[in-house]
């Protein structure tokens, strides 16, 4: 019985075939099966994205430990300000403004000390100010009796709001004041409004200026105390980092221009090292104002000259305008003559080294905050290099122009024959203008020694013994 039941199952689900031979067909699905499908699929990419970004906050975790710590420091920040409510004692003390205090620790507390800093006297500074005005034209509006009330009142945030938003424009006020402004404007707009229906106005901006000075006043002690980030130590960094991938970056091109070889993705990341100088200008004029704010730490007193620091990445920049030309030429250099390449190839590594190692030992100089004699030296090597990679550029061109000296029509027919089977003009465009890019970029360089050298007098590098002798040496001969 079984078997007939079988057999007819499989006669149910079979197609007889064009070759006389049957195939089983499989059942059609229901519809509760497919959305059951459909629900497991749903489920299981969901876990599957959920797993990917565990893995990627556990990779930025790794790679970069601070921005955990700052992570904890702001939940420690936070804990402490909530006990204002969670603690009866505190939260009568500070009354129903507590919640002043817990905005404050979310909208101030930065990554950096410095930004830390600058949001919170920022805040402190224009909530202040907008809470003395409020009740100094407060007082004035009462005095002048319902009817002129709020005449005053909406004048006075007419004008003190424009030209609050206009002090934003200029652009000192916005470099340093940006955010006490903003807050100046949103604290006098509320107090003056809650003022004309509020009878203890002066008792309510106590209250408000107290809890953000509470919380304002964590988020600088949590900042300072637990592991502190500092922006001007990081701008110090970024600008020594930046010092040695510029000077990897022009080796890297210089090397691949001249090489034989036309495979040109193994020194990529170092070739391309200098667009972090051209993309570093908004982070770094961000964490110099920031810095600006942040007491003596390390190396780096309170006057810290910062802006000098601008200086330096300004002239790195215009050495990287010249080196990204230099890129685009290297993907040019088959058009270039075999031959003139070959020649200008010893003399533009000698430069490009040689501008390579100033550009590091400047980078050893700002980390460990000391003058070397040796960038003179360096400079000199340079100096001699160009001179004669100088004067291989005019052979080169040479080839192709007919001496100024030709008094006659012989001596033009000489100089035709002499040129008459010389390299094109053409094939000698391209390298010449990738040595003239090069020479460009070390006479650039120098702009950034100086600046160097600038922000080392102002912030009192160390001087090596050697440098210590040299300088005591000169002043002998000028008293002699």
């Amino acid at each position: 019985m079984n078997a007939i039941n079988a057999a007819a199952v499989a006669a149910e689900w079979s197609i007889r075939m064009a070759d006389g031979s049957f195939a089983i067909l499989a059942p059609e699905s229901s519809l509760v099966t497919r959305i059951s499908l459909s629900i497991k699929s749903f489920f299981k990419n969901l876990m599957l994205v959920f797993c990917r970004f565990l893995e990627k906050s556990w990779n930025i975790g790794m790679n970069e430990p601070r921005k955990v710590i700052h992570c904890i420091k702001v939940g420690i920040a936070l804990s402490v300000v909530s006990l204002f409510y969670y603690m009866k004692p505190l939260y009568e003390g500070v009354g129903g403004t507590a919640m002043w205090a817990v905005l404050t620790v979310v909208v101030v507390f930065e990554y950096t000390v410095g930004a830390t800093l600058y949001k919170c006297l920022n805040r402190a500074t224009g909530t202040f100010l907008a809470g003395f005005f409020a009740i100094g034209i407060h007082w004035i509006a009462n005095q002048s009796g319902k009817r002129f009330e709020p005449i005053i009142m909406g004048t006075s945030i007419f004008i003190l709001g424009s030209a609050a938003t206009f002090s934003r424009f200029i652009p000192a006020v916005k470099a340093r004041f940006d955010y006490g402004a903003m807050i100046f404007i949103l604290t006098f707009t509320l107090v003056s409004i809650s003022g004309y229906r509020v009878k203890n106005l002066l008792n309510m901006a106590h209250e408000r200026v107290s809890t953000i000075i509470i919380g304002a006043s964590l988020c600088v002690i949590t900042s300072i105390l637990i592991f502190p980030i500092w922006a001007g130590e990081e701008l110090h960094k970024l600008v020594i980092s930046n010092l040695e991938k510029q000077a990897d970056s022009l080796e890297c091109c210089v090397a691949e221009y001249f090489s034989d070889s036309e495979d040109t993705t193994t020194n990529t990341k170092k070739m391309l090292a200098f667009k972090c100088v051209l993309n570093s200008k908004a982070s770094e004029e961000t964490m110099a104002n920031f810095a600006r704010w942040e007491p003596a730490h390390g190396n780096f007193n309170f006057q810290h000259p910062w802006k000098y620091y601008l200086k330096i990445s300004a002239s790195m920049r215009s050495c990287a305008c010249c080196i990204e030309a230099l890129t685009s030429c290297i993907n040019q250099k088959n058009q270039a003559s075999e031959f003139v390449r070959k020649q200008l190839t010893n003399t533009c590594q000698q430069v490009s080294s040689s501008t390579a190692e100033i550009l590091k030992e400047l980078a050893i100089n700002m980390k460990t905050m000391r003058k070397s004699s040796r960038i003179d030296i360096l400079v000199q090597e340079k100096n001699s290099t160009i001179q004669e990679l100088e004067t291989q550029l005019k052979q080169a061109s040479g080839l192709l122009i007919v001496p100024k000296g030709a008094k006659n029509e012989k001596d033009e027919e000489k100089s035709v024959v002499r040129t008459s089977n010389v390299i094109p003009m053409v094939e000698i465009i391209p390298a010449a203008t990738f040595a003239s890019l090069v020479i460009e970029i070390a006479t650039r360089i120098e702009g950034v020694v100086d600046a160097v050298e600038e922000l080392s007098k102002m912030a009192k590098f160390k001087i090596e013994a050697a440098e210590k002798m040299k300088q005591s040496k000169s002043v002998i001969k000028i008293i002699n």
